[in-house]
Parts: C-alpha cells; sequence; structure tokens
C-alpha cells in the first residue's frame, strides 16, 4: 500500500495506522507533527497551509515510492494538513509498515524529511502580535551542513512535532530555486536545452574519486534523475581526491553521502541510491532506463560488464580510468550501434591487479577530478547533441607535462555490437571453465625462503621503489615488474614453478591467472602477499 494524501480535516490516527496493518510485517513506525504555540520567541495562535495540490500529490507519491524501493518497506501513507489549524492539532502524519523494525524507521526518517525540503506548501502563521505571513515552505528547511552530509536527511532529531514551525524558523529568508542562466545563456544550450537536462536520467556507477565531480557537475546542469551505484563506505584516506564528503561522514555509504549532497546542490534532482555492488547479476537491471551510463569504477571487471550490457540495451557509455598522473577517456555509443566498444580496442579484459589501484599506485587528488569532469562535460554532450564529441577514439592525458594524444579506436571487423559481446562472452565462459579444472592459484607459506625449499622460485613484481623501501625477504628472488611480464612473457621460462608476490597480493594473483592462461601451468601467487608474511612473523 501506497498512499500520500492532504485533508481539510482533523487526521484520526488510529484508522490511518490500521490501513498500515500487515500479517507479513514485524516492524511498524509513524511520525506526528503537532502545531507548537511558538516559534523564535513569538507566541503562535494558529496557522493556515495551502498547496498546489496536483504537483504536490505526484511528488509525495513520488517520494512513498523512492522509500519503499530504498528500504524494501509493504505500506507506506503520509497525510498533510490544509487549511485551519490550531495549536495542538495534527499537521502531518506518516506511517510505514515493514517486515523489520530498522527499515520501517528509517523509512518513516526518509519520507518526512523529504517531504519537508520538496513540497509546494505555503504557510500563513498568526501570532499573538497580531502579525501574520505567507511563508513557502518547500525546501525552507535546508538541512544543517551535519545533516545534509548524513545518509538520511534530519540524522540529528528534532522534537516531536517540529514539522509545523521548523519551516517558519527561517521564514526571513525566501526559498530559494536553482539558477541555471549561464549556461542556458549558451546559444547550444537555451530553454530547449535545458528542458532535455531535465527530462534525462543519467546512471552514475562509483561515486568515488571520478564520480564526485561527475555527480557535482551533472547535478549542477539540472539532469532530472541521477541514479548512484556504490557499495562502498566513506574512508579516511578517500578524502583527498572525493572533496564532496567531510571526515565526520567516515564510515557511512558513499552512494547514501553523494544523493544528500547532490540534494543540498540542486532539490530539483532526483536521486535513486543503489548500496549493491554492480554484477552481472544485476548490471541489465540497473542500466536499463537510463540514457546515459558514466563509468567512475576502479576496476576493470566493472568497465567491461559496462560495455557488455551498454552495446546489449543501446546505451550510451561514458569511460574514464586514471593512473597515478594520467588518464585516458572513450565513449562508447550502444544506442547508435555503431562505432567502436571497449573490446574493440582491448578484446580481452585487464585482470584487476595488473594494473594498481589508487591505495597501491597511488594518485594526487586533481587528477581523477580532472578526468570525471571530462566525463561530465561528455555526458552533457551527448544529452544537448553539443558538437566535438569523442567518437571511435580514446583521449589520452598526461598531467605532468600536460601532453595529450588520441589513440584511433577502430569497430573490429568482427564487432556487430552485440555480435562482439558474445563472441568474447562464449571465450571468458570457456576460460573460467578452464580455470576451474587447474592448480589453485594462491598457495601460503611462512617465510618466502620456505617457498624456495618447496621447489619455487620467487618472482617479485613490485615497483623498484617499492622494492627499494622493502627488500624482497628470501635467499634469492627475481625482479620483473608487471609491466614487463606482459610486454614480454618470454623472460620466464614456461615451466618454471613460479611463486608471484607483491605487496598484499593482488597484482600477483593478477599476474599468475594472466600467466596460467598462457600455458604457464605452475605460476602460483602468494596469498594475501609480503604483508601476509609480515603478519606471520609478528
Amino acid at each position: 500500500m501506497l498512499k500520500f494524501a492532504f485533508s481539510g480535516a482533523p487526521l484520526d490516527v488510529t484508522e490511518l495506522a490500521a490501513a498500515l496493518a500487515d500479517r507479513s510485517c514485524g516492524g511498524y513506525a509513524s511520525f506526528e507533527g503537532w502545531v507548537r504555540d511558538h516559534n523564535e520567541g513569538q507566541s503562535v495562535t494558529r496557522l493556515e497551509y495551502e498547496t498546489f495540490e496536483a504537483l504536490a500529490v505526484k511528488e509525495g507519491e513520488r517520494i512513498l515510492e523512492e522509500a519503499r524501493q530504498r528500504f524494501g518497506v509493504s505500506n507506506l501513507a503520509c497525510v498533510h494538513r490544509i487549511g485551519a489549524l490550531a495549536i495542538g492539532d495534527l499537521a502531518v502524519w506518516v506511517g510505514v509498515s515493514a517486515v523489520h523494525r530498522d527499515e520501517a524507521f528509517r523509512a518513516c526518517r526518509y519520507v518526512i524529511d523529504e517531504v519537508k525540503h520538496r513540497l509546494p506548501i505555503w504557510k500563513k502563521e498568526h501570532y499573538r502580535s497580531g502579525d501574520s505571513g505567507w511563508v513557502n515552505c518547500e525546501r525552507c528547511a535546508a538541512p544543517s551542513a551535519e545533516s545534509a552530509a548524513a545518509p538520511l536527511h534530519g540524522e540529528a532529531h528534532e522534537p516531536h512535532g517540529a514539522h509545523a514551525h521548523t519551516h517558519a524558523a527561517r521564514s526571513a529568508t525566501p526559498a530559494r530555486v536553482p539558477d541555471y542562466s549561464r549556461q542556458m545563456a549558451l546559444a547550444a544550450v537555451g530553454e530547449a536545452g535545458q528542458q532535455k537536462l531535465r527530462a534525462a536520467s543519467v546512471l552514475v556507477v562509483g561515486a568515488g574519486g571520478l564520480g564526485v565531480p561527475v555527480l557535482s557537475y551533472l547535478a549542477g546542469a539540472g539532469i532530472g534523475h541521477l541514479a548512484i551505484v556504490d557499495g562502498d563506505r566513506l574512508e579516511a584516506s578517500n578524502l583527498h581526491r572525493q572533496t564532496l564528503y567531510a571526515l565526520h561522514d567516515c564510515g557511512q555509504p558513499k552512494a547514501e553521502l553523494a544523493a544528500a549532497r547532490v540534494r543540498a546542490l540542486n532539490p530539483e534532482v532526483r536521486t535513486t541510491v543503489h548500496l549493491d555492488r554492480l554484477g552481472p547479476g544485476n548490471a541489465e537491471a540497473l542500466v536499463r532506463g537510463h540514457d546515459v551510463i558514466v563509468d567512475c569504477s576502479d576496476n576493470f571487471a566493472t568497465k567491461f560488464l559496462l560495455n557488455d550490457v551498454a552495446q546489449r540495451l543501446g546505451k550510451a557509455l561514458v569511460l574514464a580510468s586514471v593512473y597515478q598522473y594520467e588518464g585516458q577517456l572513450q565513449v562508447v555509443r550502444g544506442d547508435r550501434g555503431e562505432g567502436a566498444c571497449l573490446r574493440c580496442v582491448w578484446p580481452e579484459a585487464t585482470r584487476d591487479g595488473l594494473v594498481g589501484n589508487c591505495a597501491e599506485a597511488g594518485v594526487l587528488g586533481p587528477v581523477p577530478g580532472v578526468f570525471g569532469s571530462l566525463q561530465a562535460l561528455e555526458t552533457l554532450k551527448l544529452l544537448l547533441d553539443l558538437p566535438g564529441q569523442l567518437h571511435d577514439e580514446v583521449l589520452m592525458i598526461d598531467l605532468t607535462t600536460f601532453s595529450s594524444s588520441r589513440m584511433r579506436a577502430r569497430r573490429a571487423a568482427s564487432c556487430a555490437g552485440r555480435a562482439c559481446v558474445r563472441a568474447v562472452a562464449e571465450k571468458t565462459a570457456v576460460a573460467e571453465a578452464a580455470d576451474i579444472t587447474s592448480a589453485p592459484l594462491e598457495l601460503e607459506f611462512e617465510s618466502l625462503d620456505a617457498a624456495i625449499a618447496a621447489g619455487y622460485e620467487i618472482l617479485d613484481v613490485r615497483e623498484p621503489a617499492e622494492i627499494a623501501a622493502l627488500p624482497t625477504p628470501a635467499r634469492r628472488a627475481r625482479r620483473v615488474t608487471v609491466a614487463e611480464v606482459l610486454r614480454d612473457f618470454t623472460v620466464l621460462e614456461r615451466e618454471g614453478h613460479w611463486l608471484i608476490v607483491c605487496a598484499r597480493g593482488s597484482r600477483s594473483l593478477a599476474v599468475a591467472r594472466e600467466l596460467r592462461g598462457r600455458g604457464f601451468h605452475a605460476a602460483r601467487s602468494l596469498r594475501g602477499g609480503l604483508a601476509a608474511l609480515e603478519r606471520v612473523e609478528a
């Protein structure tokens, strides 16, 4: 049951709650906002509420549906009074029934906060002094800096019934609305272009270093709907490049933090949060229904999966990746069914771990900021059909020298969009089946000398600076970087019993998989890397 309504008559809480009764639900939560007799030192005698009902009901129903999807609740209802209200009258009621109480509490809180910030409701306060005035309640109750950063609006609890006067507390400040005049002044945008952006829906996969500028600029531009996919929680080490967040946000889900920031920046933008990681089981469902997909992930598996899904569903995909001081940008036009896809440039997905991520390779904060901004720009070009769009090329920029180059991305002769994806998928399935039957890829040892005694040759694939800082703890070891191995596999003997090591085991595992696929059947990776050996010795 989903019900949003306005009422000119007093609310019967017992009757409203009874309508939510559901034997499959074990949790129930409600909110009641009452009219109180004072506000900011003034005595209040009564209130009057008016609304643009058709618009408000539609937006209220949208809020309930968002809460249902976001928290998995079964029944939601919200009723708001209109007309004249006396002191002590119930102004607004929200009720939620769910399988578990936590979902009911969270959904109830979400609904009341969204109602306060998004509905076009006008209120007239009558004071004992004789003064009175109408106030536009929509978005007047802007959250504080702390609550705007919280996963849900208003995690700092208000007094019971504060809803009726939270708006009035800021009655001296007029409601603000987004102003797109600077971009609408562009001949290529104008009113028609702004309407295109307002009607657009964009899926952003990843709310980290790339996703932060993408979300910020798309929200500022007035994109109608932004869906955010990210299963990670904010860590302090993220903040130097993910400047949308604050230090006290650490530990909170990034997607929810990002959505709160987007709403604070532009309340006109509708946000949808997906806390699950994107994978083969949910990718098509998440991608379907959006106009443009923006890949802000930090792993190759997600990038190639998005490429394949975008091709199948006919969606435009904007890709970017960064490595230390450089990065690259590519647009895949699955919506047109033409041009090169990601697999036309790299037929086989690079194994995750072969290229260091931000944690291992390091990154300066502005680097993903630059490439995320370029992704936002390309997305706006697509939606507005602006000239100069990337097409059949990969843009590469080195930010240490500001040099840039464009690599021609020719459509593979065998690529017919979906046919290309199917062929690669079949090849990958065969390779994965072969991996299942092969010997284990990872081994554990108390020391590298113990591995040598067991007949393994040690292959350290760390960078020279890493080895200089922490030499390989073994009597003898071969040192070859990941790039050198990938460039020329003949530097290693194919029949050698190689135990590959790196700092934490991710790069070594990726190299072992790559070697195994190329006939090095005795290649293994040290589980947990050198960090695991340090823990054993400690």
